[in-house]
């Protein structure tokens, strides 16, 4: 049965059941020639549209509307595609659209009806078409109907990515809010004036200023509309959010600034004028509790539509994934190497946020407690003649057409600072390992946290910095990170650290006698490897209660070459490791300022003696005894916050794979 939809100059036949949908929409100037027919339908036995884009009409009804926005009640809502059969002028014409813009430049060679001219009759099963139609067979409509569907979906996502443009230009048009919200232009962002604006951080948003006019400036982390007249956003900066709600208010918010505020891609920055409200229930998914009422929005910056990842995504904990797991919910899991490929966006998730403030402080408490204990700061070369630590694990280039590597550390100019009787020196920069270490905490480039002191009479003096130095520092971060450190808990958890007022302290002897009474073999004078390393800081732990100790006295042959050997045991060195949590973090020693004791431990180490002479030669000229350890601020940053790799306490790590960003 042959069911037809008839407007003068243009006839589609339908093949049917009893009911079908249909929606068409007039548009366009009356005085032009162009006509816009949009019809969608689909065969089927219920004889409806499958989509929210679609109205059904009953058998013997008929539909008028004009040139206008189809004029009648309720209005009907917009389909973006159609495939339909067109009859211009009696000769058939299969048309396929597939955006409004298209549509809106079809044109049809009878001249444009009048309002009152078009009309659309849907005709009951059994009676005879009032206008003249082609017959279409059944499987021919079918047909029709699955390439209507395939043509309107992909019109969808055409006009998705088309709609914030559209968007914008039809409220510039029609909006006399339109001055309230849009995108900044190019030139009012490149230091063209000052304004004098008053900026608020989120960070300091609270109840006390509530019905304050505020501005302030953030990345769009969450947008959510609510319907064309409401819509929630909430702002992030730095490591705190607010939401911000947009609500339709004659002559404050009109719906073009609500689709506009929707239409942002997430991680837009923009900037936010509004009013402080205070909800009357707590505010669950931001950090403070109040509501900006929202009179302008601008954005300064769009980000692409589609992000390599979700900051939520990134920002979920285990704990979360295994309730998914047990609910079979589904979650998107980001891994380390997409995190480090794009880095720029995980840095913007909480626990990153807290990792990085976390390290600062470290450096602080570093450089302020070596300061009051009347340490200098330097900076040494990085660029060296030879190796600073002997062995192989060096990046070697060349200088000029001299051989040359990367310092493996500071050691041997901080030396030569003290033969420059600067008496206590420290120094904060990058250290560089050519290692092919593929471990959770090794990396090729680190940030070296290095001392060197006089020793008036024991090395045990150094030991008392590094005592007092870390005990500082953990009190420090303990008493004014605490909001970074639930950051990164909630994402990491860990147990807080524990350690105690004054550090404990075990020569390596009494370590080994520990490892052998827990059934832990290790090579006679040998170092420690990461699994003895482990046990024995969990033997500690448990029988001292600490996470954090002093190993001492470790055998000559594990240290390097410009270390000092004991007095009563040649076999042995002056010198210590420290841990936390069962890792060393740690290496100092009493250093060897004898010229000719310091060249025979070269040669014995391998190192060409011509390459360091320089530096053996600044202890020919009058040295006192000294002393001295390294750390790297990644190691403690990752071992203080439990973290269980070290590229985590890492900006931009660098590992024998990893060379970029």
């Amino acid at each position: 049965m042959v069911r037809s939809i008839s407007v003068p100059g243009a006839v589609v036949g339908i093949k049917t059941a009893k009911r079908f949908g249909v929606l068409i929409r007039g548009d366009g100037d009356a005085s032009s020639d162009k006509l816009l027919v949009v019809i969608a339908f689909t065969v089927a036995a219920c004889g409806h549209i499958p989509t929210a884009s679609s109205r059904t009409l009953p058998s013997n009804s008929s539909l008028f509307f004009s040139n206008a926005l189809y004029a009648s009640t309720p209005p009907p809502v917009e389909l973006s595609q159609f495939v339909c059969q067109v009859t211009p002028g009696g000769g058939a014409k299969k048309a396929s659209i597939g955006s409004m813009e298209h549509m809106a430049s079809l044109s049809l060679s009878s001249p444009t009806p009048t309002p009152d001219e078009v009309a659309v009759e849907v005709e009951g099963e059994g009676s005879s078409s009032s206008s003249s139609s082609s017959s279409i067979s059944k499987s021919k409509a079918k047909k029709d109907a699955k390439k209507a569907e395939k043509a309107e979906k992909a019109a969808q996502r055409l006009q998705a990515r088309s709609r914030p443009a559209a968007a914008a230009s039809e409220s510039d048009e029609a909006d006399p809010l339109s001055s309230n919200y849009g995108d900044i232009p190019v030139q009012d962002i490149q230091s063209k004036s000052v304004t004098g604006c008053t900026w608020t951080r989120v960070k300091h948003l609270c109840a006390e200023m509530k019905d304050q006019s505020v501005l302030i400036r953030g990345a769009a982390q969450v947008i959510r509309p609510v319907s064309k007249k409401m819509a929630f956003l909430v702002l992030r900066q730095s490591m705190t959010t607010v939401q911000c709600v947009l609500l339709v208010c004659k002559d404050l918010v009109s719906p073009q600034m609500v689709r506009f505020a929707t239409s942002l891609s997430k991680e837009s920055i923009v900037d936010i004028e509004g009013l402080i409200s205070v909800p009357n229930e707590p505010i669950k998914g931001t950090t403070q509790q109040v509501e900006i009422q929202v009179r302008k929005l601008y954005c300064v910056n769009r980000a692409v539509p589609n992000l390599p990842f979700n900051i939520e995504d990134a920002s979920r904990s285990e704990t979360e994934f295994k309730k998914a797991e047990e609910t079979g919910e589904q979650l998107v899991r980001v891994g380390q190497d997409t995190r480090l490929n794009y880095r720029v966006l995980d840095l913007r998730t909480p626990a990153n946020q807290a990792i990085f403030r976390i390290q600062c402080q470290v450096e602080n408490v570093f450089r302020q407690f070596l300061l009051s204990e009347d340490f200098v700061g330097i900076h040494s070369p990085k660029l060296i003649a030879g190796s600073s630590e002997g062995g192989a694990a060096v990046f070697k280039l060349d200088y000029k057409g001299q051989p040359a590597c990367l310092a493996q550390s500071p050691q041997l100019y901080k030396q030569m600072t003290i033969c420059g009787d600067f008496g206590r020196v420290f120094e904060v920069g990058p250290v560089f390992r050519a290692e092919d270490s593929y471990t959770h905490r090794h990396l090729c480039e680190f940030v070296g946290l290095d001392v060197e002191m006089e020793i008036k009479e024991h090395y045990f003096e150094i030991c008392d910095i590094v005592d007092r130095l870390f005990v500082a520092m953990f009190n420090h971060l303990n008493k004014n990170c605490s909001k970074e450190l639930e950051s990164i808990n909630r994402q990491y958890p860990f147990q807080p650290l524990k350690y105690l007022p004054e550090t404990l302290r075990l020569t390596y002897d009494e370590g080994i006698q520990m490892l052998k009474e827990a059934g832990v073999e290790i090579e006679p004078m040998g170092d420690l490897n990461t699994e003895a390393e482990k046990k024995l800081g969990k033997l500690v732990s448990d029988k001292y209660n600490t996470d954090f100790y002093i190993l001492t006295r470790y055998p000559l042959g594990v240290r390097p070459f410009y270390t000092m050997p004991c007095y009563d045991n040649p076999a042995y060195s002056n010198s210590f490791d420290v841990f936390i949590r069962g890792e060393e973090i740690i290496s100092g020693a009493q250093r060897v300022h004898l010229p000719e004791l310091l060249t025979k431990r070269a040669e014995q180490c391998g190192i060409d003696v011509k390459t360091i002479s320089t530096y053996i030669d600044s202890f020919r000229y009058g040295t006192p005894p000294h002393g001295g350890f390294g750390v790297g601020l990644e190691r403690v940053v990752m071992l203080f916050c439990g973290l269980n790799n070290i590229r985590k306490s890492s900006l931009f790590p660098r590992d024998p794979q990893r060379l970029t960003p």
